[in-house]
């Protein structure tokens, strides 16, 4: 049974659209979580902005003082580990993580990722998409672990790409059904719903063998 409220830290290094959905929901009293911490690479990224203004501790953290990317790493998860998160949340970090540092969180962090995995890890996943032709776009939200964008995938959303969709008008109409859906997938493991099972997803106790899907405004087997 999952801790009431929730604790939660995020990593964000932009605007911060995915925190503030799940803010919101917060404030409307729709979701039992903490913010214990948002966490950035970038100073001057909207989610740390969104934090301060709702008197969430934040915490910058500047890669260019680091020689190392590990030590990186490193320094920014005991940093965040002394906050005492039940659940860390990548919304939009965009850095590689090294596989050591995150070995302590297996289970205990999630990413959303704008596309359909295992298809387009990685960066330029609307602009791949529409290069290969594909029919369908989306994002899917899935446990991290070493492997870039690679863990066990716990639910996905889908979109239909149109006729004369270019890069931006598909991340625009992608971006508010990736914020339904983390916060759809955050609310399930509030409520205990949600666990990772060695390198499995379980659902209400059962083992889930593809992801979930979001049908209207709710995830679904």
């Amino acid at each position: 049974m999952m801790p009431s409220p929730l604790r939660i830290a995020v990593l964000a290094s932009g605007r911060g659209s995915n925190f503030a959905t799940l803010l919101a929901a917060r404030d409307r009293g729709e979701l039992s979580v903490e913010f214990v911490l948002v966490a950035s690479d970038k100073a001057d990224a909207g989610a740390v902005q969104l934090a301060q203004m709702a008197g969430i501790p934040t915490l910058v953290l500047d890669p260019r003082d680091y020689a190392e990317r590990r030590d990186y790493d490193f320094a920014l998860f005991e940093r965040v580990a002394a906050s005492k998160p039940d659940l860390l949340v990548l919304a939009g970090f965009m850095r590689i993580i090294d596989g050591d540092a995150l070995k302590p969180w297996v289970g205990r962090m999630i990413n959303i990722h704008p596309s359909l995995l295992p298809k387009y890890r990685g960066l330029h996943t609307h602009r791949r998409a529409i290069k290969a032709g594909d029919a369908e776009h989306g994002a899917s939200v899935h446990y991290v672990t070493a492997e870039l964008d690679g863990g066990p995938v716990i639910a996905q959303t889908v979109l239909r790409i149109k006729a004369g969709d270019n890069e931006k008008t598909l991340a625009e109409r992608l971006l508010p059904l990736e914020h339904q859906l983390l916060l759809a997938v955050v609310t399930l493991i509030t409520a205990g719903r949600l666990t990772l099972d060695q390198n499995s997803v379980t659902f209400d106790n059962a083992l889930l063998h593809k992801p979930l899907r979001m049908q209207g405004g709710t995830l679904v087997r």
